[in-house]
């Protein structure tokens, strides 16, 4: 159990805390400023690179992650000299993934091509809509057809290229959201992931529902419908769904976002950037502070992580239910039983597959299509 990390493999996640522009709808940790000191950030990241790889180096690295924030505002010699520091400090596996988050307003030929150089292999671009009334409702800064010629840009640089949409938005029926997917799948795109809006607390769209100002937001049953429908279309075309709100055709599923729901470790750098450890025969849960400022001061300091908390096995058994069963490949029963000490009520186990649920083999349990649509209350249903 101690070396449980294994089955998932092992990560990097370096977070860019930097936007042009706050989305209306963002509740991750971005930031707008007017100015950034590149270099203090590249001296910031490379000192806590060498600090966790001094834990870690024994180890194979498997994925490295730039996420943000828009880390496409990141500037190519501060990525490329990033990469050069982590191919130093850790062993890497043969098909490592290195994934940047962009956004088509951040996006021209020569910085990819020299992201291509540095050995980004992959990206994920923040489309989020396919029309220009919703953009602009969205707060994004790009037009459509700024976003088909970025996607086209990515393309020519990049094997392997994803991007984002989001659905359930105001005033959108089903008919539109079926139109533009539809519109996205013929785009050539191997990976997608697909989010229904939520209305977070703490963002500007949340402010606005609370006053009762954010109207046309369609009712439950039409998001249900939405849902439904997307994987219907996804499927058709070879994009299954092998996560929640992720679809990819075989082969192109994002390994990153796979070291997280298969529960393995990855380690977390930057502002708000949290982590998973194993270390001495305990997992770890770490975290660093959310402001890019006292982020920095701490790292100058020697270490830019808040203090460690050791995850108790019953936590760490919720974990890995509640990130395996997003996956359309589910869990391995024997893996929770080893992480909480017992297995999983098989009485309910018995009932869920019975309503057509959960599906079972000989080693995995998971949720089916209609499974994935309820998936919190099955994971209600089987935690402690």
């Amino acid at each position: 159990m101690t070396e449980d990390w294994r089955h998932g493999g092992f990560g990097l996640y370096l977070h860019w805390p930097f936007c042009a522009a706050k989305c209306p709808y963002c509740d991750f940790n971005s930031h707008v400023s007017a100015q950034i000191d590149q270099a203090r950030w590249a001296r910031a990241y490379l000192a806590e690179i060498d600090r966790i790889a001094a834990e870690t180096g024994d180890r194979i690295l498997n994925t490295v992650f730039f996420g943000g924030g828009t880390p496409s505002l990141m500037d190519p010699d501060l990525v490329q000299a990033i990469l050069d520091r982590i191919r130093s400090r850790w062993r890497l596996a043969n098909d490592l993934e290195i994934t940047l988050e962009a956004n088509p307003t951040s996006i021209d030929a020569g910085r990819f091509r020299a992201y291509s150089e540095a050995g980004v292999n992959r990206i994920s671009m923040g489309m989020q809509a396919l029309n220009d009334a919703d953009l602009k409702r969205l707060g994004r800064m790009h037009s459509a057809a700024e976003g088909r010629r970025a996607f086209d840009i990515a393309r020519r640089h990049f094997d392997r290229v994803s991007f984002d949409l989001i659905y359930a938005r105001q005033d959108q029926d089903l008919t539109a959201w079926e139109a533009e997917l539809r519109e996205a799948v013929a785009m050539a795109v191997d990976h997608f992931s697909l989010y229904q809006l939520t209305i977070e607390e703490g963002t500007a769209f949340g402010a606005r529902a609370a006053a009762g100002k954010l109207r046309g937001l369609p009712d439950d049953d039409l998001s249900a419908d939405m849902y439904l429908k997307t994987q219907e279309i996804c499927d058709s075309v070879g994009l299954p769904a092998y996560e929640v709100s992720n679809h990819a055709r075989p082969g192109a599923e994002c390994h990153h976002n796979l070291v997280y729901w298969r529960y393995g470790d990855y380690a977390g750098i930057g502002p708000g950037a949290h982590g998973r450890l194993t270390l001495g025969g305990q997992r770890h849960a770490t975290e660093a502070p959310k402001s890019p400022a006292l982020w920095l001061d701490m790292v100058e300091r020697g270490c830019g992580e808040l203090p460690r908390m050791a995850l108790p096995r019953d936590e760490q058994a919720v974990e890995f239910l509640l990130f395996g069963l997003r996956l359309s490949e589910g869990i391995d029963p024997l893996r929770y039983a080893a992480l909480a000490g017992e297995t999983l009520p098989a009485g309910k186990i018995e009932d869920l597959t019975a309503m057509g649920l959960l599906r079972q083999t000989d080693d995995r349990i998971a949720a089916t299509a209609q499974g994935r649509a309820v998936l919190n209350g099955i994971i209600r249903e089987l935690m402690p």
